[in-house]
């Protein structure tokens, strides 16, 4: 609409939609289409052609078969635009779809069903089925575009792009295509070999950053510590060049080995005595993603607040919510409350709960009883690292209050939050979750709350504070990009993983975990360990466990 561009003349093919699936449910492909692009513009209604997931069972193969006519009756398609799912399908093709597929009904992995949880409010309500263009139907179309962006896509990037053809991966079909360009960040980008090893394609400047990321990968490769790599080793991996700039294959060794060392920061070495912020996204991200340097922090004297930015309310079982208010009643009967304000608002809950649909949003006395279970389980939790209840900040920011998975844009309203709390606070550094690969975007955007409010807080005069960037609850920093590393004894790990308990409503089976089955603190666990365990397999010092951040 900005440039004046014109959809009258365009004809358009969705790809794909759930099955069954009414046009009307707010998980329909068909009004998610028209709320957020054809409303918009100018294009006929006729021209907009979208697979009918509200068709009878016995329509559907008919209803396909038509699809496929109405596309060869208006002359193919000359532009396909396509996203790339975690087991590479493309459209619904899942695996083992062939080359030769056309539109059809198919049956959906169990992953992309998982992937697709989050919108359906629960991976047991997300179809089953969906209907979708073949890949034969996609290869037809004479030029494809295919975007992927974050971190969690790319692995299946890679192998889209670099690896074999194969049934099992329907986008590595698009390598035959004569016009098809693939579009990604550089999250997605992270495992091409341009990018993760340029080295192996063709020369390269040796930077310091490239250098240590260089050493860590033939380590990890060759199986050897970094100070045992020989000259063959640096020979068979082409990297000549890198020994031939710093002399001898020692000298190399020794300068990335000091610079891994450099970044482990105990105790004795993390500040003291600082004004400090840590913005968690969600009330539990605080304690998984940094729960052992908060320990740290507090025993050194810093003067810790913990702003939890969000409620995370949608992300509370409604059973949570029915066991809260029968306690609330039990309570009120034995004395303490008013019994029949207790029964009211249970009776309010159950009834609502018992007509409630999938993805209904929910009254607000169940969003407040579920903002209250998160905020209760985030005292408990900073406590259990050393920090009294008047360190918790509650900042419930607008942005989120949809009660629904799709969140409203950050506003000015969020910022004001955001740089109020730093008005008041005015700390010397701050925690900033760098962990974007939640499934909602959710920490994606709290970052882009604190990076506005710190503008506006730098352009009043105020000192910026020192950023660190923290992860943990669905990726880890790789030592390589690490700023700091932080470790951590087995008594310490022990002690986050107890803060990370006091989240009850998060623990045996969250609502949103997103694609690892894993509880949180199993999460949290493995990934510390693993990071030290790479540090220990490198020829460095071995330790129990560790965190790692990155000063931005």
């Amino acid at each position: 609409r900005e440039e004046g561009l014109s959809f009258a003349n365009v004809i358009t093919f969705n790809l794909d939609e759930y099955y069954p699936m009414p046009k009307d449910s707010v998980h329909s492909y068909h009004r998610f289409m028209w709320e957020n692009l054809f409303d918009h513009v100018d294009v006929d209604a006729e021209n907009v052609h979208i697979p009918r997931g509200d068709l009878p069972r016995e329509r559907v193969d008919e209803e396909c078969r038509r699809y496929e006519d109405e596309i060869r009756r208006v002359g193919g398609i000359d532009f396909q635009i396509l996203g790339i799912g975690k087991t590479g399908h493309i459209g619904f093709n899942e695996p083992g779809s062939g080359a030769d597929s056309r539109t059809r009904m198919v049956t959906l992995d169990a992953v992309t069903r998982r992937d697709a949880a989050a919108d359906f409010f629960g991976e047991d309500y997300v179809p089953k089925e969906a209907l979708t263009m073949g890949v034969a139907t996609i290869l037809e179309a004479r030029e494809i575009a295919i975007l992927a962006t974050g971190e969690h896509k790319a692995f299946i990037v890679r192998r889209a792009v670099e690896g074999d053809v194969d049934v099992e991966v329907a986008a590595t079909f698009l390598q035959s295509h004569p016009n098809t360009t693939f579009y990604v960040d550089r999250a997605a980008a992270a495992e091409l070999t341009r990018i993760k090893t340029p080295w192996l394609l063709d020369e390269v400047q040796w930077t310091p950053d490239l250098t240590v990321r260089a050493v860590v990968w033939l380590s990890e490769t060759t199986g050897r510590a970094i100070l045992h790599l020989t000259q063959r080793d640096y020979s068979e991996h082409k990297m000549s060049s890198l020994v031939a700039r710093y002399g001898t294959p020692g000298a190399v060794n020794g300068e990335v080995f000091n610079n891994l060392g450099a970044k482990i920061r105990g105790k004795s070495k993390l500040p003291r005595g600082l004004r400090t912020i840590c913005f968690s996204p969600h009330p539990d991200d605080d304690v998984i993603s940094m729960g052992g340097i908060l320990r740290k922090f507090v025993e050194n004297g810093n003067d810790v607040t913990v702003a939890y930015m969000t409620s995370g309310n949608i992300a509370v079982f409604d059973h949570d919510v029915r066991r809260y208010v029968d306690y609330t009643v039990r309570l009120a009967q034995n004395g303490y409350g008013d019994p029949k304000a207790a029964e009211a608002l249970a009776k309010k809950v159950h009834d609502f709960f018992d007509r409630k649909k999938p993805g209904d949003v929910d009254i607000p006395e169940v969003l407040d009883i579920k903002r209250i279970i998160r905020e209760a389980e985030a005292i408990s939790g900073i406590e259990t690292v050393g920090l009294p209840e008047e360190k918790g900040r509650f900042l419930n920011l607008p942005f989120y209050q949809t009660g629904k998975v799709k969140k409203d844009p950050i506003g000015p309203e969020d910022v004001e939050i955001v740089r109020a709390l730093l008005e008041e606070i005015k700390p010397e550094l701050i925690f900033v979750a760098g962990d974007l690969s939640d499934p909602h975007g959710t920490h994606r955007m709290c970052k882009e709350a604190v990076d506005l409010a710190l503008q506006e807080y730098a352009q009043a005069g105020n000192p910026r504070p020192e950023v660190w960037l923290y992860r943990g609850a669905w990726q880890e920093w790789p030592v390589t990009e690490a700023t700091w590393l932080v470790p951590m004894s087995q008594e310490e790990l022990r002690l986050k993983i107890q803060a990370i308990f006091k989240h009850q409503s998060q623990k045996d089976s969250a609502p949103f975990p997103g694609s690892d089955d894993r509880e949180f603190w199993q999460r949290v666990e493995s990934r510390n360990k693993d990071t030290a365990g790479i540090l220990d397999r490198l020829g460095l010092a071995h330790y129990f466990a560790m965190e790692a951040y990155v000063v931005e």
